[in-house]
């Protein structure tokens, strides 16, 4: 019964997570979207902003989340890098994602050592 009640509140957590990144981007014309594809990668939010740059975000309620977010985070990265490097056309670049984030329930924000950003939900905002 624990482990539904936690689950549920994971959804919440993404819910309200969802909601600041909506209101805090709106001063840069940001807007959210959700990515998955064919081969079951996903990421929890996709942040567009209008001169081209997006990040993509994870969301993970507590600190044994934050592997597999990076796992997530990192296999994105590495299938845009794979499928720029075998481009014939350079019109079918896709560019990198300018930020990649975990957002947490967390206390302590800090940067991977493969430059993921760890930020606890208390950090956003003006």
């Amino acid at each position: 019964m624990l482990e539904k009640d936690l689950k549920t509140f994971g959804f919440l957590f993404e819910a309200v997570v969802a909601r600041d990144l909506a209101v805090y981007s709106t001063a840069m014309n940001g807007k959210l979207s959700y990515y998955r594809d064919r081969y079951g990668l996903e990421a929890d939010f996709v942040l567009h902003l209008d001169d081209g740059r997006y990040a993509l975000i994870e969301c993970k309620l507590g600190e044994g989340g934050i592997e597999e977010g990076k796992r997530h985070l990192a296999q994105l990265r590495a299938l845009i890098r794979k499928n720029n490097s075998e481009l014939a056309r350079t019109e079918d670049y896709i560019e990198e994602p300018s930020l990649l984030m975990i957002i947490t329930g967390g206390r302590i924000a800090y940067t991977t050592e493969d430059d993921i950003h760890i930020v606890p939900i208390g950090c956003l905002g003006p």
